[in-house]
């Protein structure tokens, strides 16, 4: 076939030619086919710039000069339910992820882009020990060089017990690296209670423990957050409870051991050789 001619304004007298009617209208007219085989045997050569409507695929098609390019690109990849229309150097496929997958970008997929389980983010607390106490005991111990509470995974700690004892006792704590007690004068705490409306309040400074809320025979309970235990610096603590659970009385103890020691397990202390039930739950805080 004739290469087309492009445009031309024909006026009363002009003459029609062949080559006018090959260049000017069947070169550049849409022409339609059943298919593309059909297409191949009608047009044997074709020509750059032609347009061709093919009715099989209902793609409408322009000759580049070397082939048969459809227009708006090339047909769609997509196949399944939850397919992407995504793009590497060509127009490619991006199949659905699974359920509760993200997508995600990534500069080493082939598209760019790919399905991914998304990060789930820790918890603030997570327990790193439960220890339960029955009988009578002067001291608990946690942790020590072969199996330490405290370590670099967690700056700060929280501990729950919850309990009772065989009396009125008021426990202790003490800090322990391995299974050396930090027995020195270096604890430093201040003391609030609250009953009813009465409030009391006290300081105690060159402490060889730290003290902490009392526990009763009724049902006895406290929680301590421990900051920076295992970081060779000072530690701090601050723990609360209700004295009494008949009374609702409540304390707070704010404490600190001064020394710049790094700590890998602590004790609790009864005072005396008392029995205390309860568990004990240690976790770690999210950094």
């Amino acid at each position: 076939m004739a290469a087309g001619l492009g445009y031309i304004e024909f006026t009363t007298g002009d003459i029609l030619t062949a080559a006018y009617a090959n260049g000017y209208l069947a070169s550049q007219t849409v022409m339609v086919f059943a298919d593309a085989a059909a297409r191949t045997t009608a047009i044997t050569s074709p020509q750059e710039g032609m347009f061709s409507y093919l009715k099989d695929t209902n793609i409408t098609q322009y000759y580049s000069g070397s082939a048969w390019v459809s227009i708006g690109g090339s047909s769609s990849p997509l196949t399944t339910k939850g397919d992407l229309y995504t793009y590497s150097t060509t127009d490619a496929r991006l199949g659905v992820g699974t359920n509760g997958q993200v997508l995600t970008a990534d500069s080493t997929a082939g598209t760019g882009i790919k399905w991914a389980t998304p990060t789930v983010a820790s918890s603030g607390l997570t327990l790193i020990q439960t220890t339960s106490t029955g009988g009578s005991v002067t001291a608990i111990n946690f942790g020590s060089n072969a199996s330490p509470i405290f370590s670099s995974t967690y700056d700060n700690y929280r501990i729950t017990f919850v309990g009772v004892s065989s009396g009125g006792l008021n426990p202790q704590i003490r800090m322990r690296a391995d299974t050396t007690n930090a027995t020195g004068a270096d604890y430093n705490d201040q003391y609030l209670n609250v009953t009813g409306g009465t409030v009391g309040a006290a300081r105690t400074t060159g402490a060889t423990v730290g003290q902490l809320p009392p526990l009763s025979t009724d049902r006895g309970a406290f929680t301590i957050d421990l900051y920076s235990p295992f970081i060779a610096a000072a530690t701090t603590y601050y723990a609360t409870g209700p004295s009494t659970i008949s009374t609702i009385s409540f304390q707070a103890w704010a404490g600190s051991h001064t020394l710049a020691t790094s700590y890998n397990g602590f004790g609790i202390l009864t005072g005396s050789a008392s029995t205390i039930n309860g568990t004990f739950y240690i976790y770690g805080l999210a950094k």
